[in-house]
Parts: C-alpha cells; sequence; structure tokens
C-alpha cells in the first residue's frame, strides 16, 4: 500500500506543478500580446473611419483675399449688393 500512496502523491505533485507552470505562461502571453492586440484594434478602427468618411477633414484650399474682393467688386457693380452690403462684406474678407 505504500507504493500506491507514493505514486499517487508523485503523480499529483506532478500534475499541480503542470498546472502552475501552464498557468503561468497564459498569464506572460497574454501580457504580451496585451498592447499587440490593442494596436491591431486601432489600426482597424482608423481604417475604418477612413472608409467611412470620418477621418480628418481635408486641408482648407488657401483663401486668396484679392480674388474675393474682385468678385464682390463685380456684384456690386452689376447693382446685386448696395454700397452698404459692399462695405460689410469688404470689412469682414479684410479682418478674416
Amino acid at each position: 500500500m505504500p507504493g500506491l500512496l507514493r505514486g499517487v502523491a508523485r503523480t499529483a505533485v506532478v500534475a499541480g506543478t503542470a498546472t502552475a507552470v501552464s498557468g503561468r505562461v497564459q498569464r506572460r502571453q497574454a501580457a504580451r500580446y496585451v498592447d499587440r492586440d490593442a494596436q491591431v484594434a486601432a489600426e482597424r478602427q482608423q481604417s475604418y473611419d477612413q472608409q467611412a468618411g470620418y477621418g480628418p477633414p481635408p486641408p482648407a484650399a488657401p483663401v486668396d483675399v484679392t480674388q474675393q474682393l474682385k468678385n464682390l467688386a463685380d456684384l456690386k457693380n452689376q447693382g446685386i449688393l448696395t454700397e452698404e452690403e459692399f462695405a460689410a462684406q469688404k470689412a469682414k474678407i479684410l479682418n478674416s
């Protein structure tokens, strides 16, 4: 009987050690891949946002003040704008 008990005890120790080592390996691997998984998720979300049109807005076209003033003068000369409207719009363009 002592031989049987010793064999059962040895098996329990080996199984317990294997379980402990396996758990430790799993925790180390999970910790290692947390950052990688977060980065992959962020890249996928960014790709989705760009395809859906949620990405950063396109850069604004440069404003040509001279051309805006010429267009405004043309509107005034055609009688579309009054003198007061022309002056207000001109001030708005020059102050921007």
